[in-house]
């Protein structure tokens, strides 16, 4: 038995919890409620609604530019395509195919748009994800693109964490909540499914059962005209993958690759990436590897290896080609690979320059060589560019700016954490040394690469704040040995790399310790945690957002179990000896120098549990800190269901910061 004085504060439907939580936010709220907390937060949903934001489209393979929007007239958004000729002019004629809005009030409903999976070939159906409030759980309902309705006795689902994928269209394949036993311990599905139109989904055929101790399993249908196969993917873990083709009979094979690497499947094609060294043919490949071979035979090819300072950051398939995206020192570069004889062929592709990124919005591998790539910088707005293999690009959207550049810069620094290990980072801002604002990761091979955010452009840059990105280990910035060096009884080295950042912005007199702040979410949320209670000193205010914090019952709790290969097992006791050592909930003391805290969350976020942000938010403020704490109703795990709500949580947070730093 834990004992925990807070255990209350993890009960969603309890009175007394919820009396607590709208105490906390009503008190938050009070004390931000003056003019230039309303005119942050009016800037914040200006740039949210603003119709001069990219809608940037995605292609379904039936020549249509598809794209989910949402602004002030329409909270929830819209689902609308429209044609490659339409999308090329300042305002498009969209054609909308759901009106989330309009659905919601006929149906007395908060539903928020998750996804959408449309039939190929055919591009007539579709099966669309809603979910209430914005948590992972959703709904599945068949929709009719051709009348613009759903299918009343078409594919659906009731509310569950479900993966649907079509097999053709009489058939999908589907994994759910069948019952007693038929989910994992993470709440994911443990069992796939063949469901055929007009049977009761009881009667679905079971193609493969994983373990309840998976993270969960799925299966999916490769519709490419002359290459229609069947996969099932099992995910033990939340690294490792087993990768089945389903052969003539319904059996299963396993593709023969390491269980750490993701397998990808084009044409003739199979993409293997290794997240650990692997020798096949007599040849050893070092992690991080990208490696390509007919599919089904064992002759590899190497397109990418890694060296100790790129990366592969992604791919993407058109119709006859490759795309890569690589990362030197967190600066992308695009490329284009063609399958040759006895090599493939390697060219650039456009580059964002330095400071920027590049990325592979949407191809359309059914089709054509087309691509749509995009680039940004911290003070450089998105374009967003169609181009073809071998032809020219064309710029087709360019985002204005949101806030003035003038008199700011980026610079990249390296720090020295405390193995020696160097550590990157960006600062964006002007010259003179003032309240400085850092985010991290840190976590699940995640790399955090500059970006063009207006909001932090107006709530922060335009006031003359400085903001910094640290590349922390754990991220991918460097591949998968970046991300492993930080791993489970590792985890420390995430904490020494951000508190070396924040210490070297102070050495370079770009702020102070008093008017450094911090912000993250997520697993960022705990590096903020860890922040806080390990490293008080370093920093002015902390921010963290829809945070883990008690590593002792976080298992316990939603999705928790789908990361012990992240942190470890704290009901192994070697494990929770790591744990305990940085586990912020466990590790408040009185008496310490903690700077001012603000904790955001969401009611609805059923992926990392609100418990953890209210018992640490709770605990702090008996022992006499200064803990801000707001909880949206709304929002799941991205803490807000529409603007209006973003615009109030990032408001909240900026405001905190700035009036903290500031003075």
């Amino acid at each position: 038995m834990i004992d925990d004085a807070y255990l209350w504060l993890e009960s969603l439907d309890e009175p007394e919890a919820a009396r607590w939580v709208a105490e906390r936010n009503a008190e938050t709220l009070r004390a931000m409620a003056d003019e230039d907390f309303a005119a942050t937060r009016d800037a914040i949903r200006e740039v949210l609604d603003s119709s001069d934001r990219i809608p940037f489209p995605g292609w379904r393979g039936d020549g249509f530019y598809y794209s989910f929007w949402q602004d002030g007239d329409h909270p929830r958004g819209l689902w609308r395509r429209t044609t490659p000729e339409q999308y090329r002019l300042a305002e498009p004629e969209w054609d909308v195919l759901v009106d989330v809005d309009a659905l919601n009030e006929a149906e007395g409903e908060n539903w928020t748009w998750s996804d959408v999976t449309v039939l190929r070939p055919g591009h007539d159906r579709c099966l669309i994800s809603l979910s209430r409030g914005g948590a992972d759980a959703s709904v599945v309902r068949e929709f009719d693109l051709v009348r613009r309705v759903f299918v009343t006795d078409g594919f659906t689902l009731p509310e569950a964490k479900s993966h649907v994928a079509w097999a053709d269209a009489d058939h999908v394949f589907v994994g759910t909540d069948f019952g007693p036993g038929s989910l994992t311990a993470s709440g994911y599905p443990r069992i796939v499914k063949r469901w055929r139109r007009g049977t009761p989904l009881t009667e679905a055929e079971t193609v493969f059962e994983g373990d309840p101790a998976d993270i969960l399993v799925r299966g999916y249908r490769d519709a490419t005209e002359g290459y229609q196969r069947e996969f099932v993917v099992r995910l033990p873990t939340f690294f490792t993958r087993e990768y089945h083709v389903r052969v003539p009979g319904g059996d299963l094979e396993r593709i023969d690759i390491p269980e750490d690497a993701d397998c990808d499947v084009h044409r003739e094609w199979m993409l293997v990436r290794i997240r650990s060294s692997w020798t096949v043919g007599g040849v050893t490949h070092p992690a991080g590897s990208l490696l390509v071979t007919p599919f089904g035979r064992r002759e590899f090819t190497v397109l990418f290896r890694p060296d100790r300072r790129t990366s592969l950051n992604s791919w993407s398939w058109t119709r006859n080609h490759l795309l890569l995206v690589t990362m030197t020192d967190v600066r992308t570069e695009a490329f284009v690979l063609t399958p040759g004889e006895p090599e493939w062929t390697r060219e650039p592709l456009p580059s964002s320059g330095e400071f920027a990124q590049t990325w592979i919005v949407e191809t359309d591998p059914d089709r054509d060589d087309a691509y749509l790539i995009a680039s940004e910088g911290f003070l450089r707005p998105t374009t967003l560019s169609l181009g073809t293999v071998g032809g020219p690009v064309e710029v087709l959207k360019r985002q204005p700016e949101f806030f003035d550049p003038a008199g700011l810069e980026v610079r990249q620094f390296f720090a020295v954490s405390a193995d020696g290990t160097r550590v990157p980072y960006f600062v964006a801002g002007g010259e003179k040394p003032g309240p400085a604002l850092l985010s991290g990761y840190g976590g699940f091979e995640i790399a955090l690469t500059p970006g063009y955010d207006a909001v932090i452009g107006r709530g922060w840059l335009a006031r003359g704040g400085a903001y910094a990105v640290a590349n922390i280990r754990g991220g991918g910035e460097y591949g998968p040995d970046w991300h492993r060096a930080a791993l489970r009884e590792n985890r420390l080295r995430a904490y020494e790399d951000f508190a070396a950042v924040a210490a070297d912005m102070v050495a370079r007199g770009i702020t102070t310790p008093e008017q450094l702040g911090i912000k993250g979410g997520s697993n960022g949320g705990l590096l903020m945690g860890v922040m806080l209670t390990r490293y008080p000193e370093l920093f002015g205010a902390v921010v963290a957002s829809v945070p883990l914090l008690d590593m002792r019952r976080y298992t316990r709790l939603l999705a928790g179990t789908s990361w012990i290969a992240e942190y470890g097992d704290p009901d192994v006791e070697s494990d929770w000896e790591f744990l305990r050592e940085y586990s912020p909930y466990q590790n408040v003391r009185p008496g310490r120098p903690y700077p001012p805290v603000l904790f955001s969350t969401s009611t609805r976020d059923d992926r990392v549990h609100p418990g953890h942000a209210r018992k640490m938010a709770a605990l702090m403020r008996d022992q006499g800190y200064e803990v801000a704490y707001y909880e949206n109703v709304e929002g799941g795990h991205a803490g807000a269901a529409d603007n209006d709500q973003a615009a109030l949580v990032r408001a909240l947070m900026l405001e905190f910061l700035w009036r903290r730093l500031a003075g």
